[in-house]
């Protein structure tokens, strides 16, 4: 069975969870903190990040969350998250990578480094200032998605893709770390509810991570 090293909030491993849900691959999970920087895991993937996947039978190690769900897109028929035509799944790619880098940068690295880092491993209390400009980007991008909501049926065209699950990746850990505000944007949180009621959503909505619990709402599927 497939190994996945993780850490509870990282965006790019509930990625690949998600796309592994809902492929039905399985795997298990062992828990990994990149910032301790374990010679071990530095050996299964010299940059040092979640998540990897690896198989100790096949001797068998990947990394990086695209390049992992490129593998299953090309491996495993059932359930394509990136189909359609080319210029559907260049549309998959460009939104896929828009909230892996973009929405990353702007909003999930600052929430993880304020509200998660500080708290766990710096024992630091978080900049106000870092956290109001997150806000302010984070509307930007929720605009964004409601735009999409309403133009299309799902994030990037006619049928759920690996853009959804990218996007639900990241809001789900920054509504894990209560800092989404969805006052304004009824299209993006109808969405994320959907896309919370999928079962490949669930083991997300119950792991926690250890010494920073969730506001009550994050598992709720009725907010």
């Amino acid at each position: 069975m497939w190994q996945l090293h993780q850490f509870p909030l990282c965006p790019f491993s509930r990625k690949l969870r998600l796309l592994m849900g809902e492929k039905a691959v399985a795997y298990e999970l062992v828990r990994e903190n990149p910032w301790e920087a374990r010679d071990a895991f530095w050996q299964l993937n010299p940059a040092g990040r979640t998540p990897v996947l690896h198989d100790p039978a096949r001797r068998v190690t990947l990394c990086d969350s695209q390049a992992i769900c490129e593998f299953f897109e090309e491996t495993v028929e059932r359930v394509p998250m990136i189909s359609g035509n080319a210029m559907q799944r260049a549309e998959i790619r460009r939104l896929t990578a828009l909230f892996d880098e973009n929405f990353y940068h702007d909003v999930t690295e600052p929430a993880l480094h304020e509200k998660m880092k500080k708290r766990l491993v710096l024992r630091q209390p978080p900049d106000g200032q870092v956290l109001r400009q997150m806000g302010r980007l984070l509307h930007g991008h929720l605009d964004y998605i409601d735009w999409l909501v309403d133009t299309r049926q799902w994030l990037a065209g006619p049928q759920l893709s690996l853009a959804d699950l990218t996007c639900a990746a990241h809001l789900s850990v920054v509504d894990y770390l209560g800092a989404v505000d969805w006052r304004g944007h009824e299209q993006a949180q109808g969405w994320y509810m959907v896309m919370k009621s999928r079962p490949s959503f669930r083991p997300l909505l119950s792991e926690k991570m250890d010494g920073l619990p969730p506001p009550r709402e994050y598992a709720s599927l009725d907010l």
